[in-house]
């Protein structure tokens, strides 16, 4: 049954490198530290949202240092475009604070150590250590985790369990090149009203094709 699955996965995002050849972030960002920002954003928004925010926002804060040092109701103000912006600017803030209290200012490259961070869960880190740092990760999104289900490729109903079952039929080496592609299938193809199977690439390997 894995074997089969395994099999499957492969010839998916096969077709989907094909489809999608510059599949990555479409984040803007100038560091790791502007990064982590942009990913801590990006929670309930689009990355276009998340880039007119930031292109703002960057323009007046840029290292750990400022953020730090922000006073709070203008850092609010500054991101207010997004959503959950007084959550989200609190968690910032209080990320560039540890950060320059333990990493002297910079973002380490551990997953474990991401995690213990305020706003920042298992997809958030992934999405750090693959686009960050050039690491294996296979943060799971909403895309990821409906595609994957309706694919077929797994059944499952959170999206931590979704990443495990991911992890246990797609290589290591591709987990971050599968977090973009089923990420940019769901955004363009595989909408979670309307689905557009009939001109999906991947429409014959699919169990819930239309």
């Amino acid at each position: 049954m894995k074997n089969g699955k395994k099999k499957r996965a492969a010839q998916i995002l096969e077709s989907l490198q094909q489809e999608f050849p510059d599949a990555g972030t479409m984040l803007d960002f100038g560091d790791t530290f502007q990064l982590l920002v942009a990913v801590v954003l990006s929670a309930q928004s689009t990355d276009a949202q998340v880039n007119r925010v930031t292109s703002q926002v960057f323009s007046r804060y840029q290292t750990a240092s400022d953020f730090a040092a922000a006073n709070l109701e203008e850092l609010e103000e500054a991101i207010r475009g997004g959503g959950l912006f007084r959550t989200k600017a609190s968690n910032i803030q209080k990320i560039a604070r540890i950060l320059l209290e333990q990493y002297q200012g910079q973002v380490p490259g551990d997953f474990e150590e991401l995690l213990k961070m305020p706003g920042i869960g298992r997809k958030t880190a992934y999405v750090m250590m693959s686009v960050g740092f050039n690491k294996p990760g296979l943060g799971v999104d909403t895309h990821v985790h409906r595609v994957s289900n309706r694919l077929g490729l797994v059944a499952e109903k959170t999206a931590d369990k979704t990443e495990l079952a991911l992890k246990a039929i797609i290589p290591r080496q591709q987990w971050s090149q599968a977090h973009h592609l089923l990420i940019f299938h769901g955004r363009q193809t595989c909408l979670a009203r309307r689905p557009k199977c009939p001109t999906c690439v991947i429409n014959s390997l699919c169990d819930q094709r239309l």
